[in-house]
């Protein structure tokens, strides 16, 4: 405020009155500006000011609802220690004092293997000469829970390897590598099919009743994979329940090996896509809606401006959304007898009777739509089975899921070099997916049926 100092009071005053006026400027230019805000806000919905445009919108603002309950966190849980160590100081680090008992400040778990070389058992029997009646005495030694037979692989080996194999899909040539690296013992590529061979035919008797057991069952999915056996192309069946899974390699890829499989007479639920090969069932037969929706959607998307094309598939996956609707609705009803078999019969009837009045009118026109109505005309009967049967699904996504570790198992190796080994490895397909389907620890499932069947 130097400068003011030197000014006379005229030139005070003159000072004055212009920033008066400035001020008053100012306060007319907030006013203006506070009306024309409050004017935005009244055309804003919720009264609220539209940020600047070089402001990031925030996020929209979700109503707070409970957490939903969990059966289960899924935080890291600590593994049941093997060993225990204690750390702590045993003097004072400033004065030297002798230190003792303390708290758990806090705990850091490692996890770790142990390196330990493979176990050798050299089994020497020995022979003894009796010197009263001149015979010589040789002990009965039973290794039958240790290892099969004449090989020198125990079972609990036997078991890794057919899992590394069959579930891990790992080559023989890097189990050979893993034992070598992890264990220190040296196995032959040759001995490590003998061993897969071995486990298979103790697992035969098994495999079999496998087979028995889908024949048996109430509804069973069937699906087929390409595969090749030493160069030439066949095929793997895989017949599938809830609880069990049971591949067959064949060259054929005809109607004879799914009949063959679960026999002319199966009186339950055939569960399949259209492949041609599963029309020679005459019984009770459910048709996968996957692969109807799937060509549905292709169909649609193929022909996006043919209205009467929209109009088909979407009247279609409306039917089957509300069948499924219908299905689920009686589900959660807590008498599910007051539904009787011929009422269910009745909406199966009513349910095929919608779906042909959406394809009979493109039955016979050069329409887009021809080939999947006459799908409809054709399979109407297998549509709509899981209506009147809700145990069954009205997908084939369970045979899909158990035949695709098979699907990139033949993308690693490309497949098997002789029947023998194809059988192997169906028999432990079928005999390792059983296991896991049912829930059960797979090395200890194999451990214990090789013990148990040596």
């Amino acid at each position: 405020m130097s400068f003011l100092e030197g000014l006379t009071r005229e030139a005070l005053e003159s000072i004055i009155i212009e920033q008066s006026k400035l001020v008053e400027q100012l306060r007319e230019q907030v006013a203006s500006l506070q009306a024309e805000l409050e004017r935005l806000k009244s055309q804003l919905p919720g009264g609220k000011a539209a940020p600047p445009s070089w402001v990031k919108a925030n996020r929209p603002e979700r109503e707070e609802t409970n957490r939903k309950n969990r059966t289960q966190s899924f935080v890291r849980t600590r593994q049941k220690p093997t060993e225990v160590r204690v750390h702590a100081v045993e003097t004072c680090a400033d004065c030297g004092r002798i230190l003792a008992g303390g708290w758990l400040h806090r705990v850091r778990e490692v996890i770790d293997i142990p390196c330990t070389p493979v176990t050798v058992t050299e089994h020497r029997i020995m022979a003894r000469w009796c010197g009263v009646c001149g015979q010589r005495c040789i002990p009965a030694v039973d290794l039958s829970q240790e290892v099969l037979g004449q090989h020198r692989v125990g079972v609990r080996l036997m078991s890794l390897i057919a899992w590394l194999h069959v579930v891990g899909r790992v080559p023989l040539r890097r189990i050979q590598a893993l034992l070598g690296c992890v264990y220190g013992v040296h196995l032959s590529a040759g001995e490590l099919s003998g061993v897969l061979h071995t486990v298979a035919e103790r697992g035969k008797p098994v495999y079999e009743s496998l087979g028995e057991a889908v024949r048996g069952s109430s509804h069973v999915h069937a699906d087929e994979t390409g595969w090749r056996q030493d160069g030439v192309n066949g095929y793997v069946w895989s017949f599938v329940t809830p609880t069990l899974r049971y591949f067959l390699y064949d060259r054929s890829r005809a109607h004879e090996v799914p009949q063959s499989v679960l026999g002319p007479e199966y009186a339950g639920v055939l569960v399949s896509d259209f492949y041609s090969g599963y029309h020679y069932h005459e019984g009770l037969h459910q048709r996968c809606w996957v692969h109807f929706l799937r060509d549905l959607h292709a169909l649609k998307e193929n022909h996006p401006e043919d209205a009467t094309v929209t109009a088909f598939v979407d009247g279609v996956v409306v039917l089957y959304r509300k069948a499924k609707a219908f299905v689920e609705e009686r589900a959660r009803e807590p008498d599910a007898r007051c539904w009787a078999t011929n009422k269910l019969a009745q909406t199966k009837a009513a349910f095929q009777q919608e779906a042909m009045a959406l394809a009979r009118p493109f039955l016979n026109r050069d329409v887009p739509q021809r080939v999947l109505a006459q799908r409809i005309e054709r399979f109407v009967a297998e549509l709509f089975t899981f209506v009147e049967y809700p145990q069954v699904p009205s997908e084939n996504n369970a045979a899909e899921r158990a035949i695709r570790p098979c699907v990139i198992a033949r993308k690693i190796s490309g497949g098997t070099r002789s029947p023998k080994g194809s059988r192997t490895k169906m028999i432990l397909m079928s005999l390792f997916g059983t296991w896991q389907a049912q829930g059960q620890d797979l090395l200890h499932a194999c451990h214990q049926m090789l013990a148990s069947t040596a």
